[in-house]
């Protein structure tokens, strides 16, 4: 059990290695060797509730809370789930995300994947950083709800630079939670080299519009080829009318020939 809880420690906040200010990168390690990647910014967007000027009726007001950089981590990896727990500002927040690997049937028979199951935030209202006055401050968590999100096939990891929304359910009156990731890349599972991630899969949002960024070039060169071609055609076709004999339409010229 004390190995277990040393292994489960041994991880680390490298978001000092990120341009971003906004991004973290956590590793969780165990026996020495990497186990879980994660590196994403996020923000959470959580409504609450104050008083009006009035003092008799309520106003629901907003925070914008970012994931702050140097915060605590833990994390737990397994053959088929893997948790990562993230704290900060003194675990006024903590984020924790939980990841499953399975298997499903399909055509060429069964494949295994991995998925986001699973995703809670506590928050405390009672933390003014982003907190003004809040009604009744105190704990609350948000979670998701038969979550399925960054499905991946298993041994690759999830690539995705596009922003994507995740809502939560509140236990403050089930207020709605936004999660907000972007600049993405996890793996849970199945890292073959320490501190390196395996090839991405890329999210579908990317993949489109990385489409839609070479669609019009592959388009430029097609009709490029097209017109190349157009003017080769031209070309031997006149020069293969240009060495015929030119019959002559006026009949009174036949006399001429021959």
């Amino acid at each position: 059990a004390a190995a277990r809880l040393a292994a489960e420690q041994e991880v680390e906040n490298l978001s000092g290695l990120s341009p971003n200010p906004e991004k973290d990168i956590f590793v969780v390690r165990e026996n020495r060797t990497t186990c879980l990647m994660a590196e994403f910014a996020a923000k959470f967007i959580v409504p609450y509730d104050v008083w009006a000027s009035n003092y008799v009726d309520l106003i629901t007001e907003q925070a914008d809370i970012p994931l702050s950089r140097g915060a605590e981590v833990k994390g737990k990896c397994g053959t088929n789930e893997s948790e990562l727990e993230i704290s900060w500002l003194e675990q006024a927040y903590t984020l924790k995300l939980f990841f499953l690997k399975e298997g499903h049937n399909t055509s060429q028979g069964q494949e295994a994947f991995w998925r986001l199951s699973r995703i809670q935030f506590t928050y405390d209202t009672a933390e003014r950083t982003h907190f003004k006055d809040a009604i009744a401050p105190g704990k609350h968590m948000a979670s998701s709800h038969r979550l399925s999100a960054l499905v991946t096939p298993a041994g690759k990891s999830y690539e995705c630079q596009a922003q994507q929304t995740i809502s939560l359910v509140s236990s403050d009156h089930q207020k709605s939670v936004q999660l907000l990731l972007s600049e993405v890349r996890v793996q849970p599972f199945d890292i073959t080299s320490d501190f390196v991630f395996s090839e991405e899969h890329k999210c579908p949002v990317d993949q489109r519009e990385q489409l839609e960024e070479t669609l019009p070039l592959i388009l430029g060169l097609i009709l490029g080829l097209v017109i190349v071609i157009t003017l080769c055609v031209y070309h031997i076709h006149h020069k293969l009318t240009a060495n015929q004999v030119q019959i002559p339409r006026d009949r009174s010229q036949y006399k001429h020939m021959g």
